[in-house]
């Protein structure tokens, strides 16, 4: 099929009079997704649909149908009301709904649709969907727990359960587990490609995060979710240029999305800079080995004990470390020692050699605070629920705990490879209803 047949058909089906179903709808996703190029054919034939001076039900079906591809989602609930009132009509009604948040009424439409004749085991898959995004998980998963026979080997339904079982807080080796089932069923199934790439991301897990990320986002409609994700990785491996691919698309599809307008500036002005690159480079990596957690290496069960207990968690807390505190510590002996010192010089390292950078750090030394104070300093740093781009500055700059993070300005993170100030102003709305502050707020 060449480009000319690809427009050609895009035209035909959004311009046609003639019957328009769901396999119409999957055939204008898959040619966009072929060549995400295609959406402006798309767009100009729903501009061409819009001039007509009176829509008829048909049309109005069509047409809805088309805004809600676009992500124009009132545009597509007002027309799709003037519609036929069929079967997939309410359908996309309730996809509609559930994209501004209307979880009751996208409800409402989805089991409208079943009635009319829509596909009733995708209608309560979207139900489940719209009942644990209301925070109905419980009720989400009796949905799903309803659901029998070929139903539940779809990439769709273990996609939901997957879903599901994760806002339950469920096993993650289960939600795993179902995320990737969901994808050998169905390679190319969106939201089952996000939902593993963001576990692979979470772990760590770059290379296959990325591939993930790259296969969801090849999609039409495209998964927002993956798109933001990928470009921060792009950015990540310093490919500027498609990372602001991928927010221009968010943006050419919800041209008012906040955070692919900011995260677009932000990327620009990367692409812009300049730098001395033997200099950042060398910054870049001793950063990255300094952030590298302890628990990466093979220690001991006593030397990881004795470092846990002493709050060291990384490379960086290592090297800021002499040996007297070490061997000050109960249970450490010449032997765990030795472990450190081998560890740290594979890496470059030696003990104490940072340690003029503990004169900061000692002042929040959790000894001196309060049994509360003490519990809040020592909470994970996960538990903020920070973005992605975020989250990897936490990573590189070995921070772990509400008390390292504590510990550092705002331009001290603003310092980070990729964290500017939208990124700052996340991490300061978070700890403000804590009660906390960075260090100089």
């Amino acid at each position: 099929m060449n480009m000319q047949d690809i427009e050609f058909d895009i035209a035909q089906l959004v311009l046609s009079s003639t019957s328009f179903g769901p396999q119409d709808v999957e055939k204008i996703s898959t040619v966009i997704s072929e060549d995400f190029s295609q959406y402006r054919a798309l767009r100009d034939a729903v501009g061409e649909l819009e001039t007509h001076d009176q829509q008829t039900p048909a049309s109005s079906v069509r047409l809805g149908v088309c805004y809600y591809l676009m992500g124009r989602y009132q545009s597509a609930v007002n027309t799709l009301k003037q519609g036929d009132g069929g079967a997939l009509v309410q359908f996309y009604l309730g996809k509609s709904y559930f994209a501004q948040n209307q979880y009751a009424d996208a409800q409402a439409s989805y089991q409208a649709a079943a009635a009319a004749g829509y596909n009733g085991d995708l209608c309560m898959l979207a139900v489940a969907e719209s009942q644990r995004c209301a925070g109905e998980s419980e009720t989400a998963i009796q949905t799903l727990d309803n659901l029998f026979g070929a139903v539940e080997q779809t990439a769709e339904y273990l996609y939901q359960r997957a879903a599901t079982v994760s806002a339950l807080g469920g096993n993650p080796s289960e939600v795993r587990a179902l995320y990737s089932r969901a994808v050998e069923v169905d390679a190319a199934h969106p939201g089952a490609l996000f939902g593993l790439a963001l576990e692979n991301d979470r772990a760590g897990n770059d290379a296959d995060a990325l591939r993930l990320y790259e296969t969801s986002a090849s999609r039409f409609p495209s998964h927002v979710g993956s798109l933001l994700n990928l470009g921060l990785m792009y950015e990540d491996l310093e490919k500027y240029e498609r990372a602001a691919g991928c927010y221009q698309r968010i943006l050419d599809v919800y041209p008012d999305h906040t955070r692919a307008g900011l995260f677009l500036k932000d990327t620009q002005a990367s692409g812009d800079m300049y730098y001395d690159d033997d200099e950042r480079k060398q910054t870049d990596r001793l950063g990255q080995v300094l952030g590298i957690p302890v628990t990466d290496f093979e220690l001991s069960v006593r030397s990881r004990n004795c470092l846990q207990r002493m709050g060291i968690l990384t490379l960086g807390d290592l090297a800021q470390a002499t040996e007297h505190e070490l061997l000050s510590s109960k249970n450490f002996g010449e032997t765990s020692l030795v472990e450190i010192r081998e560890i740290l010089g594979a890496k470059g390292l030696k003990l104490g050699e940072l340690a003029h950078q503990r004169q900061e750090s000692l002042q929040y030394d959790t000894e001196v605070l309060s049994d509360d104070d003490r519990v809040a300093h020592e909470r994970p740093i996960s538990e903020l629920n920070l973005s992605v781009r975020a989250r990897k500055c936490m990573v590189r700059l070995g921070i772990n705990s509400f008390g390292e993070l504590l510990r550092r300005t705002g331009d001290e993170l603003l310092e980070c490879k990729n964290f500017g100030v939208t990124s700052l102003n996340e991490v300061r709305e978070k700890l403000t209803p804590l009660g906390l502050k960075l260090r100089g707020d």
